[in-house]
């Protein structure tokens, strides 16, 4: 059997092969409980699905259109995205409607791309017609049901006229749920971004992959379910709420399965630490993990160093760490280290701040250790530009990630002014380009890329600049009352001045000083003037503001991002939801 695809144009073709090569193969299994139940599909079960979905599209005369994706966790939603790409429709992969509580991203989802259709199960489809009284955007799309399709419609599909630039699909940023980006992502984006995946992993037919990530997630639908189908390999899959309701769920489905990739973003494995409990290294096997990659949020060093040595004694090797950079608009990939190189760098936090990365020794006082997210691969190119200036940034000066190649997507979907800005820029002095700005902070040394923060989200006060992971870091490290992964740095203007505030969520397991018989108890007072001073003392800045959260209030996306305008915008309203209340 052949491990890499002959050259095809779309993800379509690369289906209709790998069903030819071996139809009886598992592509993918889903584990419904997280744990040992298994649903499973075959290539050739994934291929009759697909034309299922899409012969029920195609009755309806289809042109240009989009058709929204509804489902929870599970290959229903495989059917259904793959479905769409079989008819020639754009599918437009959104957040899974638990009990409608997304309600608001999904209509502006809806007003944005528009969509004819909307692909759901009949479960979630008699919860649409109970609401969509009082949401009328909802009755004006043809939803279709499918896990109620009439028998042998796949006997009917007709394979659409599709190119390398067909567009497959919109991929919406995780960004605010108010203005949605969809990036358009084409077939040859796909397959081109696959190839750099397959170049900078190494990974075969024989290496089974596992995933917790959303699947209407890039990092989940493209890193995971596409390049399984790519290589030809069998996917694992499970839900986002298994894994955090059990994080073990996760490493004990590597060890079942012998699984050569998976990963998530750094909070995932900092979980995992958290979590673990002696007896559950009990028979756990990580030695066949080969690339576990660390992307979406800041990568921190100390994180997969402890995820390391925690996870040794089951197997886990420190050199399977594989730190990595992407993001939607370059399709997904853009540069992962080479197979084993884990590499640090620790320098001056000071001359950070005045975009200069100058190394010094890992015991320096104000000093700051960032990993390395690898390297470009195949066509891809990279290259750090002055965000004001548009010219060439010298290897250790810090400036935005520029990324040009055939990976990079079209633009947004309806936005042509927003893609001039983002999508066409140009170094002066060079012929190279265009490039996607991508709004990421970094600097090159040696040949590798180290990302130090987003524009957006860089807190100048004092004409300092501040990174807000780098204080929201701080802040978790100051008591186990903090949680980790709850806590949001941003500034706000008074007086004309920048100012420093902070937000934390406190543990659901502690209770206020003086409300009752808890066995964990905080002093409110005391927990703000520890941060007010942990921070002044690591970040040389002072807080203007700490506000103490009830545990889940801070605002994230869908890939565990934290939402830092967004929480701005809500401290500004004074609409959080106080801790203790």
């Amino acid at each position: 059997m052949q491990t890499s695809p002959p050259p095809v144009a779309t993800l379509t073709d690369l289906v209709r092969w790998r069903t030819e090569q071996h139809p009886e193969a598992y592509a993918y299994t889903f584990l419904p409980d997280g744990d040992t139940e298994e649903q499973n599909w075959t290539y050739a079960e994934l291929d009759r699905q697909s034309r299922a979905v899409a012969a029920q599209l195609q009755e309806h005369k289809i042109g240009d259109d989009r058709a929204l994706l509804l489902y929870p966790p599970g290959l229903e939603y495989l059917g259904a995205f793959y479905g769409c790409l079989y008819a020639g429709v754009i599918a437009v992969p959104a957040y899974p409607p638990q009990y409608f509580q997304s309600i608001s991203r999904i209509l502006s989802i809806i007003q944005d791309a528009r969509p004819r259709f909307a692909l759901t199960t009949a479960a979630i489809l008699e919860t649409v017609k109970a609401i969509e009284g009082e949401y009328p955007q909802l009755r004006d799309i043809h939803w279709i049901a499918t896990d109620a399709l009439p028998a042998k419609i796949e006997e009917q599909w007709k394979a659409p006229a599709l190119t390398g630039d067909s567009l497959a699909f919109l991929q919406y940023t995780s960004g605010s749920t108010s203005t949605p980006k969809g990036v358009m992502v084409l077939h040859r984006n796909l397959i081109d971004n696959q190839k750099m995946i397959q170049r900078g992993m190494g990974l075969s037919q024989r290496s089974t992959s596992v995933g917790w990530l959303p699947l209407y997630h890039d990092m989940g639908l493209i890193g995971i379910v596409m390049h399984s189908l790519y290589t030809g390999s069998r996917a694992v899959l499970m839900s986002p709420w298994s894994f955090l309701q059990k994080p073990m769920r996760w490493l004990k489905a590597i060890s079942r399965y012998r699984a050569e990739l998976s990963g998530g973003p750094n909070f995932s494995y900092a979980l995992c630490v958290r979590k673990l409990k002696p007896e559950h290294l009990e028979g756990m096997d990580l030695s066949s993990w080969k690339i576990a990659f660390n992307g979406a949020e800041p990568v921190r060093s100390d994180t997969l160093e402890l995820f390391a040595k925690t996870f040794a004694p089951a197997g886990f090797r420190r050199e399977s760490l594989y730190p990595c950079y992407g993001l939607a608009e370059a399709t997904l990939f853009v540069t992962g280290v080479p197979s084993g190189e884990y590499r640090t760098v620790t320098v001056d936090a000071g001359a950070l701040e005045r975009n200069r990365a100058v190394q010094v020794s890992p015991d320096a006082p104000n000093s700051r250790t960032l990993v390395s997210c690898g390297q470009s691969w195949g066509n891809s190119t990279l290259r750090i530009a002055d965000p004001e200036k548009f010219t060439a940034c010298a290897p250790g000066e810090v400036g935005e990630i520029w990324v040009a190649g055939p990976h990079v997507t079209q633009g947004y979907w309806g936005r042509p002014e927003t893609d001039a800005q983002t999508f066409s820029a140009r170094i002066q002095g060079s012929d190279e380009g265009p490039f996607l700005r991508t709004g990421d902070l970094g600097f090159i040394l040696d040949g590798r890329l180290y990302v130090t923060g987003r524009i957006k989200d860089l807190i100048i006060v004092d004409g300092r600049n501040h990174y807000p992971h780098d204080i929201e870091q701080t802040v978790e490290g100051l008591n186990e009352a903090f949680r980790a992964g709850g806590c949001a740095a941003f500034s706000v203007d008074r007086n004309n001045e920048e100012k420093l505030v902070v937000l934390a969520e406190i543990d659901r397991r502690y209770a206020a000083l003086g409300s009752g018989d808890a066995t964990h108890v905080l002093d409110a007072q005391q927990a703000i003037r520890k941060i007010r001073q942990g921070v002044a003392a690591a970040h040389s800045v002072e807080v203007h503001d700490v506000v103490l959260l009830q545990a889940g209030e801070i605002l994230k996306t869908s890939s565990g991002k934290i939402q830092r305008r967004a929480c701005r915008a809500k401290y500004l309203e004074g609409s959080f939801q106080l801790w203790p209340g």
